[in-house]
């Protein structure tokens, strides 16, 4: 059986190890990785927010909505891809539907035929990434094909060239990660940030 002294000598080790770390790994460690985040990254650090003429407009890594207080699209701006979070990071999700579920389907139908009446095309037109979530439900990107397909409704509403704004489209075009990982994709808020300044000049 244990003494006093030592039961005691076990729990000033205990504590000792204790503060140690909440010292090391609670409060130092947390103040090195943050001073070097702010230091060397921190655009990153700070979310990669974009700012224009000194106003913060969203992030570059998170996608958002371009409608009214209704859900609305509205029609001068390009629109981003659906999304299960409701471009909301702290919820970050896809809708976890299997390709035969019920919801997924009638959500898809309702989106097809939403879009088709926006755009005026035929639902067939319409590239698959215009109708389903991605898994994260907060991508800024959408394909050329979509962002393409919505020059003319943002012309027509804007008062410009369809051939001004499909340029600005073909300038705002990424290429695959590496130069062969995924496809090309177009950052909805960098386009309309494009667009809104050509229709200012």
């Amino acid at each position: 059986m244990s003494s006093p002294r030592n039961t005691f000598r076990s729990y000033w080790v205990a504590i000792r190890a204790m503060l140690v770390f909440t010292v090391g790994l609670g409060i130092a460690y947390p103040l090195l990785i943050t001073g070097i985040g702010q230091t060397a990254l921190a655009d990153k650090a700070d979310g990669s927010m974009v700012s224009v003429d000194g106003r913060i407009v969203g992030s570059s890594l998170i996608g958002q909505s371009f409608t009214d207080a209704d859900g609305n699209a509205l029609p001068q701006w390009f629109q981003s891809r659906p999304s299960a979070a409701d471009y909301n990071a702290a919820a970050s999700s896809g809708s976890n539907w299997g390709p035969e579920n019920a919801d997924l389907i009638a959500a898809i139908t309702e989106r097809k035929a939403a879009i088709s009446a926006l755009e005026g095309v035929s639902p067939d037109q319409i590239p698959p990434d215009a109708l389903t979530a991605s898994a994260s439900g907060l991508d800024p990107q959408i394909s050329p094909a979509y962002a393409y397909l919505q020059v003319p409704r943002v012309a027509k509403a804007r008062g410009m060239s369809e051939e001004t704004v499909h340029d600005l489209v073909t300038a705002s075009v990424h290429g695959r990660d590496l130069g062969f990982l995924g496809e090309k994709t177009v950052d909805v808020l960098e386009l309309n940030i494009a667009l809104q300044a050509a229709a200012a000049q």
